[in-house]
């Protein structure tokens, strides 16, 4: 191979596509758009409820309404005296309400019908809400006539929520807190970005060996510049162009998420309770997740009203508890292997035919590995242990994503690891010798649709 002519390829695929206003648009927009996504949950659980609702309350039964109880999103008002569903209606947008309730008299079961009126959908929060305050006091109703001494002791010592404290065991024989659910969204999130992006950039060199050939550009190409070198350097090219992006798209994402959290998390704090003691625990460099957590049992009953508010200062704390570092240099290999891996087989397809419609058929049995990866990860979800996971975790074409999915959970050894690596760049090495041979023999054959047999010949075929 000639690297100074392999240099001057890669320059070329470099600068031409990072030039382009796609390029430019996809690099600044993702970034915007997965920060958005990552931060969408606390913002919504930040700003959810500042506009209260005010609800009007027809009790006919005379002992409902008392359970209907105000907190931060809705205000329970009693109708006045006289005041019907019907007037209520007609007067409906002079009141300034959000909703009106009505509860029948108790029927001789006991039970009562409630109808609600709205100028809109009730919101399902608002009904949840009523259904559990109705539904609470018939019962109790109903449990008093049996004349049950203690009854709200007996209640609140029956009351139960059991919540699992689920725990790992580390190498040294430690036990840490984990999130299966948060393991399980950053598995799925790595491993279809890495099928994503094989796809996407190895079908981009696949595009760019078809477009120069069907121009005929690559005649001229080739008689200065040796078929494999430019094979290379179009690898290559891509790969620079692709990590480019991905260290851009790391920096803007890691710096608006940090903005939102230095933001949002202090209020999210005081809305959970303790806010005073959560917030003297922050400094430059954000929340400790075990502070907050301590702080949080402490604040004890204020917190549990909010428990969305709670769950997502949590989550916090466990997404800056994951070691970042190693999960995003598993993914730079994994995917710069993987990428030339498929970019190898897709740049030799490219070079077999005359037309992007031509590649149908040649491309099966490349994009077949990759689907069959997909179907894996999603089972690695549920057992990242199993004999199927361990063993498509170390076979390069599933590797990329397979591994990906199996790292966030903390159960691959590091010979595993460095199996799967090694693996997957002795297959590649393999694989691009013999994409080589198929790019030098088809670069310039013109009329004729290839075949399996024909890309085996040329594979055979000696230097």
């Amino acid at each position: 191979m000639n690297l100074n002519k392999i240099g001057i390829v890669i320059a070329h695929e470099y600068s031409v596509r990072v030039r382009k206003k796609s390029f430019i648009l996809t690099t600044l927009l993702t970034p915007l758009l997965m920060g958005l996504l990552i931060c969408v949950p606390v913002l919504i659980a930040l700003w959810d409820g500042n506009e209260k609702e005010t609800v009007k309350v027809i009790d006919h039964s005379g002992f409902v309404a008392p359970y209907l109880e105000n907190d931060g999103n809705v205000e329970y008002v009693p109708a006045a005296e006289g005041e019907t569903m019907e007037v209520i209606r007609d007067l409906f947008d002079d009141m300034g309400i959000y909703a009106a309730v009505e509860v029948s008299e108790a029927d001789a079961s006991g039970n009562v019908s409630v109808t609600t009126i709205s100028k809109e959908p009730l919101n399902i929060e608002l009904k949840s809400d009523i259904s559990e305050s109705v539904n609470k006091a018939v019962e109790e109703k109903k449990l008093a006539a049996y004349n049950l001494g203690n009854l709200d002791e007996i209640l609140a010592e029956c009351k139960t929520d059991i919540k699992i404290n689920a725990l790992t065991l580390t190498d040294d024989g430690e036990a840490k807190e984990d999130s299966v659910e948060l393991y399980m969204i950053l598995s799925y999130l790595m491993s279809f970005l890495i099928y994503l992006f094989v796809f996407m950039f190895g079908t981009m060199v696949m595009r760019s060996v078809i477009d120069e050939k069907s121009s005929r550009v690559v005649e001229v190409v080739v008689s200065s510049v040796r078929a494999v070198d430019l094979m290379v350097g179009k690898i290559i090219g891509v790969a620079l162009v692709a990590l480019t992006q991905f260290v851009i798209w790391i920096v803007l994402t890691l710096a608006i998420v940090s903005a939102v959290n230095a933001f949002a998390a202090p209020e999210l704090l005081e809305k959970i309770g303790g806010a005073e003691q959560i917030v003297q625990m922050s400094d430059a460099d954000g929340l400790h997740p075990e502070d907050v957590a301590a702080a949080i049992q402490a604040s004890g009953e204020q917190a549990g009203e909010d428990g969305a508010a709670s769950a997502v200062v949590n989550i916090i704390g466990q997404i800056r508890s994951l070691n970042w570092t190693y999960l995003i240099v598993c993914f730079i290999i994994y995917f710069l292997l993987g990428y030339l891996l498929y970019a190898s087989m897709f740049a030799a397809i490219g070079a077999a035919v005359d037309n992007e419609a031509d590649t149908n058929q040649l491309q099966l049995p490349v994009t077949i590995p990759l689907i069959i990866g997909i179907f894996i990860m999603l089972h690695t979800f549920e057992h990242p242990s199993s004999q199927l996971s361990f063993w498509a975790s170390i076979i390069p074409f599933t590797s990329p994503m397979v591994m990906l999915a199996r790292i966030p959970f903390g159960v691959v050894p590091g010979w595993e690891l460095a199996l799967s690596i090694a693996l997957l760049f002795v297959t590649f090495l393999g694989i691009a010798y013999l994409s080589a041979k198929i790019y030098k023999a088809g670069i310039l054959m013109y009329g004729k649709k290839s075949t399996f047999k024909d890309l085996w010949r040329w594979m055979k075929q000696k230097n």
